[in-house]
Formats: C-alpha cells, sequence, structure tokens
C-alpha cells in the first residue's frame, strides 16, 4: 500500500488535484471530510468542542456552527491549539480505520490541510503540496466562497507558510492557472510517478539511478532532509543516527543524481528488523547480506578491534527507494565499524578538501565516460581511488582531530 500525503494552503485549489486523483484510481481519505464526521451531533468530538468554547458554538438543531467555532478558534494561537488538540487525535483515529479496510494493494491519498501544521509529513513516502500565492488565494476565498476579507485573511495567516510547505513537497503543483491545466499536471504526476511507485513497491523495486554525472544540485540537501525526516520518523529510538552521505552530500560536487542516507544502528540484526519498517515508507531491501569494500588499514572505534573480522565488520544492509522521482540508497550500517566512521569522515573530509573534491571528480568522470557504465561498475571502478582516498582522510583526521559531528 503507497500512502500520499496531500495539502495546500487554503484556496489553493488542493480539492481539485483530490477529485483527479480520485479519477485516476487513487482512494481518498478526506481529514475536513472525516473533521466534519467526528464533531457531529452526539460524538465525543462535539461535546469536547462544547466543553471547550461554550453553548454559542450550537446551532439551533444542536449542530456545529462553524462561523461561530472558527471566530472563536482562529483568535490567537492558543484557541487554536485547543481545537486542533480536540480534533486532531479524533481524525487519526477515524483515518486509520478508514485506511485499514481498503485493499492492501491501494494507492491512498490523504487529504490533510494541516499536513505541514501537524508534524505528518514526514509520515508520508511522498507529500504533494498544492500551491498558489496568498493573494491569489485570498481572492478565491471571497470571491468563491464569499468569506469575508478578514475571516480569509486570518484562516490563511493561520496556516503554515509557503516556505514551510515547500520544506516537506515532494511535488509542487502550481496552481497559478487554470482549472484544465492543474488537472493535466495532476494526472501526469499519478501516472508518471506515483503509479509507478505503488508498482515498483508492489514488486520490491528498486529505481537505480543512471551511472552518469549530474550538475551539483543545491537542493540536494533539502531532499536530503525530508528523507531523514521519514527514516527517523519510522526507525525511531533504533536508529541511533540517520546521515546525509556520499557525494551529494558534499556542497558545489558533482555527482550521480542519487541521495545516500546512512541509518546508524547498533547491530545488523537491528538493520534486520528495520526492513519491515523502512518498505512502507518506500524502502525494499535490495540485498540481505552486503559488504562494503575492505580498505587497508581499516579504523573503528569498536574496543578491540581486530582486523581479522575486517570480513564482517565492513558488512552493512543496503535499501533503495522505488520512488522513480527520487533514486536513494539508505545503507544500514553499524555504530563504530569502519565502514560507517568512513561514511562520516568522507562527506567532512571532501567539504573540507577543495583538491580532494577535484581529484575524486576527476576519477569520477573518467569512469563515467566509459561505455555504457552500469551502477555496479561505476562503483567498482571507484575503488582504487577510494583505497588510497581513505589513508589520505585518515591523515587529515588525524591532523584535525576530528570526530563525527
Amino acid at each position: 500500500m503507497l500512502r500520499i500525503g496531500l495539502t495546500g494552503g487554503i484556496g489553493a485549489g488542493k480539492s481539485a488535484v483530490t477529485a483527479t486523483f480520485g479519477e485516476c484510481g487513487g482512494v481518498i481519505v478526506d481529514a475536513d471530510v472525516i473533521a466534519r464526521e467526528v464533531v457531529e451531533p452526539g460524538t465525543e468530538g462535539l461535546s469536547a468542542l462544547v466543553d471547550a468554547f461554550g453553548e454559542d458554538i450550537l446551532l439551533p438543531d444542536g449542530a456545529l456552527d462553524r462561523p461561530a467555532l472558527a471566530a472563536k478558534a482562529f483568535q490567537d494561537d492558543a484557541s487554536r491549539s485547543v481545537l486542533n488538540g480536540i480534533v486532531h487525535p479524533l481524525v487519526g483515529r477515524r483515518r486509520e480505520e478508514i485506511i485499514a479496510a481498503v485493499p492492501e494493494d491501494s494507492v491512498i491519498v490523504e487529504d490533510i490541510p494541516l499536513l505541514v501544521e501537524s508534524g505528518m509529513a514526514p509520515l508520508f513516502p511522498l507529500v504533494v503540496v498544492v500551491y498558489a500565492d496568498a493573494e491569489l488565494r485570498l481572492q478565491r476565498l471571497v470571491e468563491q466562497r464569499g468569506m469575508a476579507d478578514s475571516d480569509a485573511r486570518a484562516r490563511i495567516a493561520a496556516q503554515a507558510t509557503d516556505e514551510q510547505r515547500r520544506a516537506v513537497a515532494d511535488v509542487w503543483l502550481d496552481n497559478s492557472s487554470t482549472p484544465e491545466a492543474l488537472a493535466e499536471r495532476a494526472s501526469e504526476v499519478w501516472n508518471h510517478r506515483i503509479l509507478p511507485f505503488a508498482r515498483n513497491l508492489s514488486a520490491g523495486e528498486v529505481v537505480r539511478a543512471p551511472a552518469r554525472l549530474a550538475p551539483a544540485d543545491p537542493t540536494w540537501p533539502a531532499q536530503a532532509r525530508r528523507i531523514i525526516a521519514r527514516i527517523e520518523a519510522a526507525c525511531g529510538a533504533k536508529a541511533l543516527r540517520v546521515d546525509h552521505i556520499g557525494s551529494t552530500a558534499v556542497p558545489g560536487l558533482d555527482a550521480k543524481d542519487v541521495i545516500d542516507i546512512q541509518v546508524t544502528v547498533e547491530s545488523l540484526a537491528v538493520a534486520d528488523e528495520l526492513a519491515q519498517t523502512l518498505l512502507p515508507m518506500g524502502y525494499p531491501r535490495i540485498a540481505n547480506t552486503v559488504g562494503d569494500t575492505v580498505k587497508p588499514d581499516a579504523r573503528s572505534t569498536v574496543e578491540n578491534y581486530d582486523h581479522s573480522d575486517d570480513a564482517v565488520m565492513w558488512h552493512k544492509r543496503i535499501h533503495g527507494s522505488a520512488d522513480p522521482g527520487r533514486p536513494t540508497y539508505i545503507h544500514l550500517r553499524v555504530d563504530g565499524w569502519p565502514n560507517q566512521q568512513f561514511a562520516l569522515l568522507f562527506v567532512d573530509w571532501l567539504t573540507a578538501n577543495p583538491d580532494e573534491q577535484t581529484s575524486y571528480l576527476a576519477a569520477k568522470r573518467q569512469i563515467a565516460a566509459q561505455e555504457h557504465p552500469t551502477s555496479a561498475s561505476y562503483a567498482d571502478a571507484k575503488e582504487p581511488w577510494f583505497a588510497e582516498g581513505y589513508r589520505r582522510a585518515w591523515q587529515w583526521a588525524d591532523a584535525v582531530k576530528w570526530r563525527p559531528s
């Protein structure tokens, strides 16, 4: 099952995207619909709202007077927090009940207006944000929904900023044009990203990045932060630390367009336990046992480290992304083992040494220029450079008294 988080500011046009995804076959779970359901007459939700905000939020027939509640709940942060504290848990519980009842191979689209504000974005393998600037949304709310200007402005101001939404967005759908243009773009996203993602996830297939270099992308760190947030949310305390590693973590360095993430765990047994945790987040396991290439004179923080253990202590587990829009490798390595330490050192060393960046980039360009290189052959061909680079990196680490940040 693939779960998509869909959000956007009030008046951005999120409902139109929901409709398109529904027409494409998505199972829509609408938080607004559920939010109305959990505060219907006779529910514990409505009773709690009356206790918090007073009897005057009710209509004569006992139903919720939504404008009256909004006038009270959106007047300040404290009141809004009370409202959210009552409604959000009820909505969450009902949402999980609905999802549990649908077929396992479904694509679930969860329409959540306050996805960012509630901190729920990392719970989804993919987040789609529908965007329109604040003035356009204000115009729509006043002209199409008949809201008072002051009420519309208060609603917009109470929600997340565009910058906050962009930080969690894997897909950014601009709705500044026509409804037809938005529907067309949403269909493209469904057919070329969401549906292949769902198929890959169901089959346990990983998206492989082309074995060619891409110009350094200043958005790579932000993309990595979204992935890290997901992994931290999914793995909890079993992940001792989660880091952006590899070439895309080095500012300004051309690299394959793949995000490498290292999850540090206390043992490979824990890494094995996390396999079923990472899968629903979009990261199938690539292989049960994988060993990084053993480097000469390996360094480790493991007490009484014995080089006779190298064959084992360079082992890891590796997962990859099923999302065709973001090739990613998740390396699970044991705390203090040589490969875990070097992955952290490598980024700091290259970042601090431009000459080493130049040397490494030259080696990568030479390999990438070969005819039809595969990801595996590309990685293997870099090992001679790494064997010598490993020694130079630790010499630098000793000189600067490096410790993992």
